[in-house]
């Protein structure tokens, strides 16, 4: 990304310290017109948040980019008031989360964990006691099939996987061309032996999974989530496993992360759990990076951003760039 920004010497990159406070950096603040923000709250200090507080003192901000799909740092609604435009790397580390999705599935469906750690603590037991199950034949079902899901909808097929989705944002036509019969999330419920989150965080996806929708899924069914904590109920889905209805869950997004190591499903050796890692790679930071800076570069540039997240803050926003810019 530093390369992007050393070819172009009329833009100037200043990093800010992630402990330190905007009123410590007052004078940068005044003066930007993008802001470049990680897409993990509980990484970034809310004072770093882009939202009316940070804004106030940023007048000259123009766009803000956030460093994943993810914009839970981001006040959107706020930015569009104030005419900044919110863009996301949304598709960037798409890859590495399907192939952790998939590893997710592989791993219940295969008990590798529990084995793994059967294996370290002695003691006798059978192979028996550990029996998995394969994924051949079995019916995936996926909660929107966007950049992610199609790519874990791809995956599954080649291990000979039964897809079907339920997106409300495509139609019937979109979601099979991505590979994936259409169906209603109760038809979903009803049909899957595992279920994989592959949605936005927002307000009609809050608690979309919550104690009514686990009893909703086929009794022994898998439920995996790459997406993000809050669309699932944690304490729903821990009733659902406790009572024996659900057989396992993958967990890579949590309500507080890390969670707390006393957490009822960290207990639990049915569930495989990791630390927002799906899309942790070497090659999606690279990709995230590198989308990140050309995607700042034409915006401030005057061209659309191609992952703009309010394009009703466009007519104000082009008024404030040819005042603040003079294009």
């Amino acid at each position: 990304m530093q390369q992007r920004y050393d070819d172009r010497p009329d833009i100037h990159l200043t990093t800010l310290p992630v402990t330190s406070a905007p009123e410590d950096h007052a004078a940068t603040l005044q003066q930007a017109h993008a802001y470049q923000i990680s897409s993990a709250k509980d990484e970034t200090p809310a004072r770093w948040f882009a939202d009316e507080r940070l804004l106030a003192h940023m007048p000259d901000l123009l766009c803000v980019s956030t460093s994943g799909s993810g914009y839970d740092t981001v006040d959107v609604e706020a930015c569009t008031r104030a005419g900044v435009l919110v863009m996301n790397q949304a598709g960037a580390n798409a890859r590495s989360v399907a192939e952790h999705t998939l590893g997710l599935m592989l791993g219940l469906n295969k008990r590798l964990a529990e084995s793994d750690h059967r294996l370290r603590r002695g003691g006798d037991f059978s192979r028996e006691d550990l029996m998995g199950r394969e994924l051949y034949s079995k019916t995936l079902g996926l909660v929107g099939i966007g950049h992610i899901g199609r790519r874990v909808a791809e995956l599954a097929r080649a291990f000979g996987m039964h897809v079907i989705a339920h997106d409300p944002l495509l139609d019937a036509e979109t979601i099979g061309q991505r590979g994936a019969r259409p169906v209603t999330l109760p038809v979903l419920l009803g049909e899957a032996d595992i279920v994989s989150l592959h949605c936005p965080r927002q307000a009609d996806t809050l608690d979309l999974f919550d104690a009514q929708a686990f009893a909703a899924m086929k009794p022994g069914a898998l439920f995996i989530t790459t997406a993000r904590g809050g669309i699932h109920s944690e304490a729903a889905l821990t009733a659902a496993l406790q009572s024996g209805h659900l057989a396992g869950a993958g967990i890579d997004v949590w309500d507080v992360e890390p969670p707390p190591q006393e957490h009822p499903l960290l207990q639990m050796s049915n569930v495989m759990a990791t630390y927002h890692t799906a899309g942790v790679t070497h090659e999606a930071r690279r990709n995230i990076a590198t989308w990140a800076a050309d995607q700042l570069l034409a915006t401030l540039d005057g061209q659309v951003p191609p992952r703009l997240l309010n394009p009703e803050a466009w007519p104000r926003y082009a008024e404030r760039f040819q005042r603040l810019l003079g294009a």
